[in-house]
């Protein structure tokens, strides 16, 4: 019995090992990686834009929300999964198509896209939007505006002039809701960017309202507070950093003052992004900490966004980002009680099914935020994110032995 338990013990060392080589291997080839993101984004996506553009979102996507939701999920949650997935999907999407495998599957994903966005700002449309009732429409018109900003080629451009017509519609619907004093001030003012971009107007005090108060609730070393207070969550990452360089990026290229505050706003970003990096231990977990956990890795949208712009630290190269986001990405997959139902749509929790970790605001519409962590999929083949040798992030080099950099605050 003990030569037994001895050979199982050995058996199960060394599938152990040859796992962890396998992962090894993958990771330290960015091909692979690539093809790991994408089957990891359109596995997600499949669902709400197949269902989106067959006008058949409302009658087919599950509504699951906690005991004490509020604020009529069932009538904002298609929003919410469209816009944040639109969000996080365009900056691939915005590749366009090719005659590669990954860029015929582009093609695919870019159709169903423009016919969901003509399904969803059409008032004619069983899947028409609900950009004015409750509170939570202004919050996912901005995700949808954001995602429109981040591909205008591929989800802008092509429409119809009667499409284009009912987006600029159903934007402006969306100035009937008041925000909070808090991060939603970035949500008027990201519909009012993509307002500017597409329609040639905008209301410039929804614009600049919330720029001026960031730079307020500016609290130091890359952190801004969520209003007046700091609040340790993710925030600065689901929506804070990224929609400030979103907003003041189409400033920017507008040539309006209020651009001038780009760079500013990326100095703070990059050193966001450094915080983010090492956030993510060797084994690819990260604190759970603060509100809307359920986002799951959409809490690591900013590190993604700077990567994808190609301006991160000079100290972290962009290979231990892909490596370290990968990770990340395969610990929630892993989850034996996965955080798929049975018919692909994401399911209330974090770590797999755990519906106890949602706030009341939260529903099935509300997970697609974590589509935000593939921003990085619109650096092409042959940028160095993907065709670098794999390096050990931060964490993963550390508790190895290895180089122990050190880090300071950013003044």
């Amino acid at each position: 019995m003990k030569i037994l338990k001895t050979s199982l013990l050995g058996i199960g060392v060394f599938l152990l090992g040859a796992l962890q080589l396998a992962f090894a291997q993958e990771t330290n080839d960015g091909k692979k990686s690539r093809e790991y993101y994408v089957t990891t984004l359109t596995k997600i996506a499949d669902p709400v834009l197949t269902a989106l553009s067959k006008n058949q979102l409302k009658a087919t996507m599950p509504v699951e929300k906690t005991a004490d939701a509020y604020g009529g999920r069932e009538e904002v949650t298609y929003l919410e999964a469209f816009g944040r997935l639109l969000s996080g999907m365009a900056p691939w999407l915005e590749l366009g198509a090719d005659n590669t495998t990954e860029g015929k599957l582009r093609a695919k994903y870019i159709e169903l896209a423009q016919k969901a966005i003509h399904n969803a700002t059409d008032p004619d449309s069983p899947d028409f939007m609900n950009f004015t009732q409750h509170g939570q429409p202004l919050v996912d018109a901005a995700f949808f505006a954001q995602g429109l900003l981040r591909a205008p080629k591929q989800l802008w451009e092509p429409l119809s002039p009667d499409t284009k017509a009912n987006v600029i519609a159903a934007l402006k619907s969306s100035r009937e809701i008041s925000p909070y004093y808090s991060n939603w001030l970035l949500f008027t003012g990201m519909v009012e960017a993509a307002l500017l971009k597409f329609d040639g107007e905008a209301d410039m005090v929804r614009l600049a309202y919330p720029i001026n108060k960031h730079k307020e609730w500016y609290l130091g070393d890359g952190m801004y507070g969520d209003g007046p207070e700091f609040h340790w969550d993710y925030y600065n990452s689901f929506v804070i950093q990224p929609m400030l360089l979103d907003i003041t990026k189409v400033l920017k290229e507008h040539g309006n003052n209020m651009g001038n505050d780009f760079e500013l706003f990326l100095k703070r970003g990059q050193r966001y992004a450094a915080i983010q990096e090492r956030l993510i231990s060797p084994e690819g977990t990260y604190p759970v900490i603060g509100r809307s956990m359920a986002y799951r890795f959409g809490a690591f949208q900013s590190l993604s966004q700077i990567a994808l712009w190609e301006e991160l630290p000079d100290n972290i190269k962009p290979a231990q980002v892909r490596g370290a986001l990968e990770a990340v990405i395969r610990k929630h997959m892993e989850a034996e009680n996965s955080m798929f139902d049975k018919d692909g749509w994401l399911t209330l929790g974090f770590y797999g099914h755990q519906p106890e970790v949602a706030e009341p605001y939260i529903s099935t519409g509300s997970l697609y935020l974590c589509t935000e962590v593939f921003l990085v999929l619109g650096l092409p083949n042959n940028a160095t994110f993907w065709s670098d040798q794999a390096t050990d992030w931060t964490q993963k080099r550390i508790w190895s032995g290895g180089d122990a950099t050190r880090d300071h605050a950013e003044k």
